[in-house]
């Protein structure tokens, strides 16, 4: 094993260095509204905790600075990233006067930086393992896991987020519900339109750019644009056509929200299939003629398997986009984390903003490797990195 510094875990060491000894911990507020104040390390936790947490912070440091053996730099990432797991709790009650309920604590920018930090360390550390896809989906499993426990155990119920969380419980599971439909819903709306549509442009290529160039045009039009855009013609198709207003089809709500987000995602399905379909060998397309397969037999068992890795991609970009996108549904009535994320900047309360960004954001993780995963399953043996 070579030894020396390696220069992305120098980088992360200096990452480190910042988020531990000049970035604050954790912010005290008075109430959900007030400015925080900024506490470091060493005052946001008792000085066990404090001292216990910056020898492993130092300890990792000079780890991930150095080229060391990757498990072992997996396995002190995850350690690392537990421990601050439960310190950031740790900090939540010594931080909170007792039996005040207006007072807020929350992580600062040092845990954000520390958490990310470490986040990147196991990545890199699993990217250098190469597991195989069903390994990785069990690591994310494992994490989601850890993190449920955490919730589940009441560790950080005095944090802020966790206060907002309380208060908003039935609305978070509704809402995250709608987030959910929204986003998978239009990718299964737009893969059994896309999935056709891009197989008629390979076949008929007069019809492709006519089609992919419209796509594109859509996709040029920013989210709130055309969010509003689509206001006019479902309020009119809800007045005007008996049993749409029954169907949910109305001006503001998920009916515009669900047909934008199927719009966006139509470029990506239906242009990864054609891209697909054009990179099947013509050989085997020959192949597949010469034994007397008819057209929807080489279609179904030869192009289409072939042409999937590319599919899938296209569907992962459609999802993880979506996730993202349904947040803004909530600008029009649409639901979904969005709702949180700006009733939080207007009532000035980052915490609730947050409430509705952090699972957003780990929606999206989880769905990109997921289909990450599916995507190299489906791979050619050739393509995957590695032999099966």
């Amino acid at each position: 094993m070579r030894t020396g510094i390696d220069k992305l875990g120098l980088v992360i060491g200096l990452l480190v260095a910042y988020g531990a000894l000049v970035a604050p911990f954790a912010l005290f507020r008075a109430n959900r509204i007030v400015a925080g104040e900024p506490r470091p390390t060493w005052e946001a936790l008792p000085v066990v905790p404090a001292t216990v947490l910056l020898a492993l912070l130092a300890l990792a440091s000079v780890v991930i600075v150095f080229r060391t053996s990757t498990w072992w730099r997996l396995g002190l990432a995850a350690a690392t990233l537990a421990i601050l797991a439960i310190s950031i709790g740790i900090s939540g009650r010594f931080l909170s006067p007792e039996g005040n309920s207006y007072a807020r604590v929350s992580p600062a920018s040092g845990f954000w930086i520390l958490t990310v930090a470490f986040a990147l360390v196991a990545a890199d550390a699993i990217t250098r393992l190469r597991p195989r896809p069903a390994v990785r989906v069990v690591l994310l499993a494992g994490a989601l896991g850890g993190l449920a426990a955490i919730l589940m155990s009441g560790w950080w119920d005095d944090l802020s987020l966790l206060k907002e969380y309380a208060n908003r419980a039935d609305v978070f599971w509704q809402e995250a519900g709608q987030h959910v439909s929204l986003a998978l819903g239009s990718l299964v709306a737009a893969v059994l339109i896309g999935l056709p549509l891009g197989i008629l442009c390979h076949r008929v290529e007069p019809l492709r750019a006519g089609v992919l160039n419209t796509l594109n045009l859509i996709q040029t039009i920013p989210s709130i644009a055309l969010f509003g855009i689509l206001i006019a013609p479902l309020g009119w198709i809800a007045v005007h056509v008996p049993g749409a207003a029954a169907l949910g089809i109305r001006g503001i709500g998920a009916a515009p929200a669900f047909v934008a987000l199927f719009l966006y995602s139509l470029l990506p399905v239906v242009a990864n299939t054609v891209v697909g379909l054009a990179g099947v060998p013509r050989e085997t397309n020959e192949a597949a003629l010469g034994v007397g397969m008819t057209g929807a037999q080489r279609l179904l068992g030869i192009e289409l398997p072939l042409a999937m890795p590319v599919i899938l991609t296209g569907i992962r970009i459609v999802l993880v986009q979506n996730i993202g996108l349904a947040t803004i549904a909530a600008l029009i009535g649409g639901g979904g984390f969005g709702v949180f994320v700006f009733q939080g900047i207007g009532q000035t309360a980052m915490d609730l903003a947050l409430l509705g960004a952090v699972p957003t954001v780990i929606l999206a993780f989880a769905a990109a490797t997921v289909l990450d995963a599916l995507i190299e399953m489906n791979a050619p043996a050739r393509q995957r990195g590695r032999t099966a």
